[in-house]
């Protein structure tokens, strides 16, 4: 099979298309797409700039109510987001909202256009946990309004999820980075290796700075307590060496991968791309209940990888330490769990096995078990916040995937999270 590689999948738009593409939009008045986008891009507005040649005001009305545009226009799922509402979308085709928004987004990166002016040195300082989006959100919010920020990352790289766990087919590393450096450009330090708990102490960060917010995301793959779980690949991980060595990464012939969701497409199309013959999806439930995006549903079925419903593995078989093959059983579907999908049962004297030399899982990450430790009121495992996203205890505030316990978790929904407490922390600091 010829591999189609692992590159960005939409080019980039021309001068030209982006100016026949913007010329189409009506400028609705209270715009739809507007009330679609969680952190309120004023659509119309950036994009009748791209209709009059001002790319610098752009990407300054996108910053102003997003500062990671440029992952946004990658990542977002627009066809449920912005396009997804816009007028022209019923009888005709919707505007590429997504695409425009990249064009100006790597107008301002590419020209080093310099769009905000810092305020005045509040001498106030906030201490970030995390730089994934919801992180590098606040911190730049409040670098913008004269606050000292700086952000304490566990890894090498910050960036978080863009950074790590992003397929490049939407979102090259290169972009993450450079999001993370417009943001160090704004005044915000980033100390790297620094991880609360490990080798950064709570009571330190509490007594050193006025406010905390913390950006921790989810924690790792959950187990599917399975006998041979020890061949499986976590899903995250396979995402991550695509990302830093996709040349050099193992990829099976024949890949099963356990799971349904958005981050399960990622893997199969990664291991689909990187030249596996054959990868097949195995999902407990229907395809009525899978919880990635229906667009990603159907494309991945055009990268050719193949589906098994209502099948629930059983154990992982292998010979000589390498894996053979998932034995797996299959389900019946009863009534509701809590999260309104039909509970899978297994179904006596069912078993069947795919043949497979790579298994990789992909079905959610685990609650973040740091904020058990730092003694953080919980709501359903998450960290449980107030309207203005503050913790019990005072002068923490938390955003992100970590309080997302209703609804889906998303890059934009982070962003917004991060906005929102950035101004709630700004308003205590003034209010001393």
């Amino acid at each position: 099979m010829e591999t189609k590689g692992l590159v960005e999948q939409s080019p980039p738009l021309s001068a030209h298309e982006a100016l026949v593409e913007a010329n189409r939009c009506l400028n609705c008045y209270d715009a739809p797409c507007t009330h679609a986008c969680p952190t309120h891009i004023d659509v119309p507005r950036f994009i009748k700039k791209i209709a009059t040649g001002n790319l610098n005001g752009s990407a300054r009305a996108i910053f102003e109510a997003n500062l990671l545009g440029a992952t946004c226009s990658r990542v977002c799922p627009v066809e449920e987001l912005c396009e997804g509402a816009c007028v022209l979308g019923s009888e005709h085709k919707p505007i590429m909202i997504g695409r425009l928004q990249r064009f100006a987004m790597d107008h301002a990166y590419r020209n080093g256009a310099r769009l905000f002016q810092v305020a005045t040195p509040t001498g106030k300082k906030v201490a970030v946990i995390g730089s994934g989006p919801a992180g590098l959100s606040c911190a730049g919010e409040l670098a913008k309004r004269g606050h000292q920020v700086t952000i304490f990352e566990k890894r090498e790289l910050a960036g978080g999820l863009s950074t790590y766990g992003i397929i490049v087919l939407r979102e090259p590393i290169e972009i993450a980075q450079a999001e993370v450096g417009m943001i160090e450009r704004l005044g915000v330090r980033v100390q790297r290796n620094s991880e609360l708990g490990r080798n950064l102490g709570f009571g330190d960060l509490r007594k050193n700075f006025d406010c905390i917010f913390l950006s921790l995301g989810l924690g790792v793959t959950p187990e599917l307590g399975i006998p041979g779980e020890e061949f499986i690949i976590d899903g995250l991980s396979y995402i991550e060496r695509s990302k830093m060595n996709g040349n050099q990464m193992k990829v099976g012939r024949d890949v099963v991968v356990i799971g349904a969701g958005n981050t399960a497409i990622d893997c199969a199309t990664i291991a689909r791309r990187l030249g596996a013959n054959r990868v097949t999806m195995v999902y407990r439930r229907s395809s009525a209940e899978i919880t990635a995006y229906p667009h990603e549903f159907e494309f991945v079925k055009n990268e050719g990888v193949e589906f098994r419903f209502l099948a629930q593995p059983a154990r992982v078989l292998s010979s000589d330490g390498h894996v053979a093959g998932l034995e797996c059983v299959r389900t019946e579907l009863g009534s509701p769990d809590s999260s309104g999908r039909r509970t899978p049962s297994p179904m006596a004297g069912s078993e069947f096995t795919i043949p497979a030399d790579q298994v990789i899982k992909a079905i959610g990450q685990k609650k973040p078990a740091l904020a058990a430790m730092l003694g953080l009121e919980m709501n359903n495992n998450f960290i449980k916040v107030d309207p203005d996203f503050e913790t019990s205890i005072a002068g923490v505030f938390a955003g992100g995937d970590c309080i997302r316990a209703k609804n889906a978790a998303s890059t934009v929904m982070a962003v917004q999270d991060g906005k929102l407490a950035a101004m709630a922390i700004h308003r205590r600091i003034q209010n001393g």
